[in-house]
């Protein structure tokens, strides 16, 4: 009996451990109501590790699969890093009704995820039409329908492609430092009656890849994993957008950025001049497609003693202390966010110059959102402080974080609007208020020779004992059964 309880619990904490690590995984389904043309989102999210790998998100009836974003944030606590990482995948609402996401199961990182289905309620968008863009959608790159026999290549003929290979800059002149987002997509005409597909795609990306990034700057990949279609007007004539790749790019210094033509190698089919029900009507051949070469002016910065160390972008500040009246040697919590759009990464701590206040080395959390083309987030320090002398502390003297605003184009400085009183004795030391002295007294008189500890050592031999034993009679048991 008393084994049988050893193997139960054995096999209980190895059960818990599964179920932790399990739930570093999470999947969720947001919103539950939204209107016609609007976004659903399925969201991916892990703790503590990157997302290497995941399967397909599911086609849901109603929907059109748009692009997909990622997130990722990274904690500093007591010098411990802990970080997510999130991969959004955007739907796009076609029509009213109430549609039910049936149960999926989604691969992460080599994990099954099986994910409860939901309803989601699709209400008419005000003011919209009957007739809706998504009504007529063609995807080029179906699979074409080949017969069984083949003729010579001179009784087919080229169909010309409604298509082009475009990369495309949000900016064409950018200040050092300043964030451009940068997209390659292939675009089909609703009216295309060429067909075509894909072809060896991941190996022409990586060449494609290595002459689209620049040497001197700092990218924000969006990393697009699937190639869905979009639905997007160009000078009033509607396409299918096929977003390939996407980032941001910082510029480390004023050269300026030239990105140069690119092919994409496409399978087209040709079609035969003379159509029967026996013979092979296409038969395949190959197009290649080419995007122009673009250019992305860099300008220095203005003079300013801090031009080669502030970031450029757009930003506000948001802060917050958990209390503005408090007693000498007593602590407070006091947070410095910086939230908005621009390298979030190269944000660096405020400059703090406070007198009378002890501040300790502060916690940091950093949150990045890349999606809709843009790269924003938020940068926040958490610190702890005690004031030793009484008086009144106002932090917008003492406490800022200059930057560059790249739409006002000028330095603009973040500063802080806390004041805090601080009233009672002074205090000579902080140690002293905590009432330290015999503790200080009380290390000295210890003893600084390394001992054994007992405990950890009978833990250890126990828990050694218990396996043994788990091996043993497993191994017992395994013996009678096969001798029975």
């Amino acid at each position: 009996m008393f084994l049988k309880k050893i193997l139960l619990l054995a096999l209980f904490v190895s059960s818990a451990s599964v179920f932790t690590l399990a739930q570093e995984i999470s999947i969720s389904i947001k919103p539950e109501k939204i209107r016609v043309g609007g976004a659903l989102q399925i969201t991916v999210s892990i703790q503590n590790d990157q997302i290497k790998s995941y399967s397909q998100f599911p086609e849901i009836d109603g929907f059109l699969k748009g692009g997909i974003s990622s997130s990722s944030s990274t904690n500093f606590i007591n010098g411990k890093m802990s970080s997510s990482q999130s991969i959004i995948q955007n739907y796009i609402a076609k029509q009213e009704g109430v549609f039910e996401i049936p149960s999926f199961e989604i691969n992460v990182n080599n994990q099954k995820k099986n994910v409860r289905g939901k309803k989601i309620t699709v209400t008419k968008e005000s003011g919209s039409k009957s007739n809706s863009p998504f009504n007529n959608f063609f995807d080029p790159f179906d699979d074409p329908f080949d017969n069984f026999f083949d003729r010579d290549n001179d009784e087919f003929y080229e169909v010309e492609a409604d298509a082009f290979l475009s990369l495309n800059t949000d900016k064409k002149n950018v200040f050092v430092g300043e964030g451009f987002n940068t997209t390659l997509a292939f675009y089909v005409s609703e009216n295309n009656v060429a067909d075509m597909r894909f072809y060896e795609l991941g190996r022409q990306l990586t060449d494609i890849l290595k002459k689209i990034k620049p040497g001197n700057c700092w990218e924000e990949n969006f990393n697009i994993e699937n190639i869905n279609s979009i639905p997007v007007v160009i000078n009033n004539k509607r396409y299918n957008q096929y977003k390939i790749f996407q980032a941001t790019y910082y510029p480390f210094n004023n050269e300026d950025i030239n990105f140069p033509s690119l092919e994409l190698e496409l399978i087209k089919y040709k079609v035969s001049k003379r159509p029967s029900f026996f013979g092979r009507n296409k038969i395949e051949d190959y197009e290649k497609f080419f995007s122009k070469p673009i250019k992305v002016n860099v300008r220095d910065l203005p003079e300013h003693p801090l031009r080669d160390n502030v970031v450029v972008g757009n930003f506000k500040l948001k802060e917050s202390i958990d209390s503005k009246n408090i007693e000498t040697g007593n602590s407070f919590n006091y947070e410095f966010e910086i939230v908005g759009e621009g390298n979030i990464s190269a944000i660096n701590e405020p400059e703090i110059n406070l007198n009378n206040i002890e501040l300790y080395s502060p916690n940091s959390e950093q949150i990045i959102k890349r999606e809709r083309g843009k790269v924003f987030g938020s940068k926040k320090y958490s610190y702890y402080g005690i004031p030793y002398e009484a008086g009144d502390y106002d932090f917008s003297k003492h406490v800022n974080w200059i930057f560059f605003n790249s739409q006002s184009e000028n330095y603009d400085t973040l500063r802080s609007e806390i004041i805090i009183n601080a009233f009672g004795e002074m205090k000579n030391s902080i140690i002293k208020n905590i009432k330290s002295d015999s503790y200080i007294d009380f290390i000295k008189n210890q003893s600084n020779e390394l001992k054994e500890n007992k405990k950890h050592f009978f833990n250890s031999k126990f828990l050694s004992f218990i396996i043994i034993t788990l091996v043993v009679t497993t191994s017992i048991l395994v013996i009678i059964r096969k001798n029975g």
